[in-house]
């Protein structure tokens, strides 16, 4: 998880050795940002957090949600969006709760948490602590509790920025929102927990195995339909901005879910608006180099940093690696050149065999992937057509593997 941070802006960009960072990240596709850009209200990474790639998020991820339904949520045969489950929040004011969300009081998160004990304890971060806890009707939940010393303005947006948008939305692979609280100086949201990990964590073999390129692949169409179902089906399209690898959860069945909306913004809602302006928010290396070259916001800047997540999937590599050669340090930037060379096949993760199957699907993983980093948003495809093309990679990845067993066991 990220650790508090200080803001990042003013003079003291240029003298800000991971601004040089982000400035790579973004020249590796014909850009660079404004000679001070502010990247939000934001954060400064911690030194212990800058190999597993410079992070400006603040908030916790440590819940999923399994909600039942079709692809893009439980009522949607259609592209029309439906009415949320009703939480509305304005300005700096309290969150407001419609029916359909629940407001829990503080001796039932006590109960739950058994007064937050440290047993307890399953992460933390910038926003503050997150728990494992046990509601009265033997539900298990993630409790997420914002830091008292450190509650201001900005991480009371984001606070009720991910009420918002969590109250909204109920998807199979989108965290499932059971409630919050928020009493003078206590600031807490609950969701499902899962007990699985982060894709992060799968991809640094933390809990023992490795994931084959088959559940790589389900995880991908399971990040895409997440996406795609906010940014089309939702009430109102919503733009993420921070999908990155430890924002994904995984069930006991190495299924997805896309968690921590505390960077989640509304996308651009009047007619004809293209994109929404706003402070650039987000993680470093995967950050959208338009966005954060414009300060324009859009569906698209998702994409980019769902490229860069392919890149992760194939490649097991984080987005950036300082202790490699200068070459090798900006992962999205070497695996494109290694797949425009035509040695895609260096991009794979050693943990993978490679296999006729195998790598017939890494080309098609990276050619997406490389739409997806375009650098502006005219040539990246939307969420939608990378779940279209993902499905079809999976589908012909599984024929292939049965037809390289079959020849084999004809030998």
């Amino acid at each position: 998880m990220p650790t508090p941070a200080t803001p990042v802006g003013g003079s003291s960009v240029s003298r800000n050795p991971f601004s040089v960072v982000l400035r790579a990240m973004v020249s590796c596709f014909g850009h660079q940002p404004p000679d001070k850009p502010d990247l939000s209200e934001d954060h400064k990474p911690s030194s212990s957090d800058y190999p597993k790639a410079v992070s400006y998020s603040s908030s916790s991820s440590t819940a999923a949600s399994s909600t039942s339904g079709s692809i893009y949520g439980s009522s949607h045969g259609s592209s029309k969006r439906r009415s949320g489950r009703g939480i509305f929040v304005g300005g700096n004011s309290s969150a407001q709760a419609q029916p359909g969300s629940r407001k829990f009081s503080m001796r039932e998160i006590h109960r739950a948490t058994k007064n937050f004990s440290p047993t307890l304890k399953i992460g933390q971060g910038g926003f503050g602590t997150v728990y494992k806890g046990t509601l009265d009707d033997g539900m298990v939940v993630a409790v997420k509790r914002a830091k008292k010393s450190v509650y201001d303005n900005h991480l009371g947006a984001e606070f009720q920025s991910e009420i918002k948008m969590l109250a909204q939305i109920e998807h199979l692979s989108l965290v499932r929102f059971h409630g919050y609280l928020e009493h003078e100086d206590e600031r807490i949201i609950v969701v499902e927990y899962v007990p699985n990990g982060t894709l992060r964590e799968h991809l640094d073999c933390v809990h023992g195995n490795h994931l084959d390129l088959a559940a790589r692949l389900d995880i991908a169409i399971d990040v895409a339909h997440a996406v795609t179902y906010l940014h089309m089906y939702a009430d109102h399209p919503i733009i993420h901005r921070d999908i990155k690898s430890s924002n994904i959860l995984l069930t006991e069945n190495l299924r997805a879910k896309v968690a921590d909306f505390g960077f989640a913004r509304l996308g651009a809602t009047e007619t004809g608006a293209t994109h929404v302006s706003t402070q650039v928010k987000g993680t470093a290396g995967y950050l959208d180099p338009e966005y954060l070259r414009t300060y324009q916001l859009t569906e698209k800047s998702d994409v980019y940093s769902f490229g860069v997540l392919l890149v992760e999937i194939t490649s097991g590599r984080r987005p950036i690696e300082p202790k490699r050669g200068r070459k090798e340090r900006i992962t999205p930037k070497w695996a494109m050149h290694k797949f425009m060379d035509g040695d895609a096949v260096q991009v794979l993760d050693p943990n993978l065999s490679q296999s006729r199957a195998t790598n017939v699907a890494l080309e098609k993983i990276l050619e997406l992937a490389l739409q997806c980093l375009a650098p502006t948003k005219e040539g990246r495809p939307s969420m939608k057509r990378c779940a279209e093309i993902l499905w079809s990679i999976r589908k012909n990845y599984r024929e292939l593997v049965s037809s390289d067993s079959l020849s084999q066991s004809e030998i």
